[in-house]
């Protein structure tokens, strides 16, 4: 099932959606998801011709590919909102894409009309980047339909006025609040933002350990040179598989009953990390990533 594949994804590559023949290339990379971009990668005089065009590229993949697909619309209020909207409800209702990236997310109204046009399908990923969205971040992560919750670090600097180093410390409380409002809500972990230079491979390394440490569950990808980094580190290592197994082995052998491993109890919460850490593994199984590019 779709919402069962990304909300364990660990890389979301974005593509332009008015660039049809990287969308399978985009697919190959073996990223978790694939967010076709109306937005910020579309030109104002293009974004009509490029979301007409949407269903007959997305007809040509393969299904199991289109349900890896999410499609990020103009925010509301833009002149494009309302027919983006309803352009890809077309798509969830074909089966020719799995959900919408809002981005601007600040009103859990506008994730509700999204959800009605999109029908109970539909996958919502709200993308917070203001002030106001972080304001309401509750509000967006309790909204029906909302898979998980997406940080866009670049666009919150420039809206609340911050100009962050590398580190991007100013910006620590913001990431604990989407991951709190995450948990509250009962979502999979979030999704950090991006890494804008994809040559500086120091740099994505120490972002997405960043991400990790701060209990991100995936990152944001502009480039395809960045998807196979940023899934490795975002994956159980091998130490954390084996321990994960051990747990369940543990579990078994005590037949469902109160069981201990290394002299400790293994509780609900340890129960449901290990097999979270096993259910991430079988996902890097579905979709290995590959050498391909968008290029």
């Amino acid at each position: 099932m779709s919402g069962a594949q990304l909300a364990l994804a660990r890389a979301f590559l974005f593509v332009p959606a008015d660039r049809p023949e990287r969308h399978a290339r985009a697919l190959a990379t073996g990223a978790g998801g694939v967010i076709v971009d109306l937005e910020d990668a579309v030109a104002p005089e293009r974004k009509t011709a490029a979301r007409e065009g949407l269903a007959a590229s997305f007809a040509a993949l393969p299904a199991a590919d289109r349900q890896r697909l999410l499609v990020r619309i103009n925010a509301a209020g833009t002149p494009w909102h309302e027919d983006d909207r309803a352009a890809v409800a077309g798509l969830v209702s074909q089966g020719l894409a799995a959900g919408v990236v809002l981005p601007k997310a600040e009103r859990a109204g506008d994730l509700r009309l999204l959800a009605e046009a999109v029908g109970p399908n539909g996958l919502l990923v709200p993308l917070v980047e203001s002030a106001a969205g972080l304001a309401a971040v509750d509000e967006l992560a309790a909204a029906v339909q909302v898979l998980r919750l997406a940080f866009g670090n670049l666009d919150f600097q420039a809206d609340v006025g911050l100009a962050c180093d590398a580190d991007e410390a100013e910006l620590a409380p913001v990431r604990l609040a989407l991951l709190l409002a995450s948990r509250r809500a009962g979502l999979p972990a979030p999704i950090d933002g991006v890494t804008p230079d994809w040559r500086d491979t120091q740099r994505l390394a120490a972002d997405t350990a960043r991400a990790r440490r701060g209990g991100f569950g995936a990152k944001l990808c502009i480039h395809p040179d960045q998807v196979a980094p940023v899934h490795a580190a975002l994956g159980p290592s091998a130490g954390e598989l084996a321990w994960a197994r051990r747990v369940i082995d543990a579990v078994r052998a005590a037949g469902g009953g109160v069981a201990s491993l290394d002299g400790r109890m293994v509780d609900a919460p340890v129960v449901r990390l290990a097999e979270r850490l096993l259910a991430l593994d079988a996902e890097q199984d579905r979709h290995p990533t590959t050498l391909e590019t968008t290029k």
